[in-house]
């Protein structure tokens, strides 16, 4: 991993990112993307943000459990953030806590792929990718 002068006004450092998707019913397989994960090692940073348009995922399906799936990004939430909320997983440190997070898995709440780019600022970074991909 190549890093640029962390730490300077400007410089950029890799960062990883995934996209956290609801998907209704898998046997459809339909999905719609609701939040972003972003972890920057060389800044030890670790944050998640999302958005949830209740309209378009009860058009995928009308009996979604939205309550559900609010559950399961405050648990997302709760496991970037390693506090006392995230259980066990508080004593990971944050890249450990991105692997977990972004681990493929089958249920209503699932990460997509991982991507990488470079970033002077990973909170921009976030928001910029949840309007791009989410909003």
């Amino acid at each position: 991993m190549s890093t640029q002068n962390v730490g300077g006004r400007g410089e950029r450092t890799v960062f990883e990112y995934a996209a956290l998707r609801v998907v209704p019913r898998l046997e459809r397989g339909e999905a719609m993307n609701v939040g972003v994960v972003v972890y920057c090692r060389a800044l030890d940073y670790l944050a998640c943000r999302t958005h949830l348009d209740e309209a378009r995922l009860r058009a995928l399906d009308a009996a979604l459990d939205l309550a559900g799936v609010r559950t399961a990004l405050t648990g997302v939430d709760a496991i970037c953030c390693g506090g006392e909320r995230a259980g066990q997983a508080a004593a990971e440190p944050p890249g450990a806590r991105f692997r977990w997070l972004t681990a493929p898995r089958s249920t209503i709440v699932q990460p997509g792929p991982v991507h990488a780019g470079l970033t002077a600022d990973p909170a921009a970074e976030l928001d910029r990718l949840l309007d791009l991909l989410v909003r």
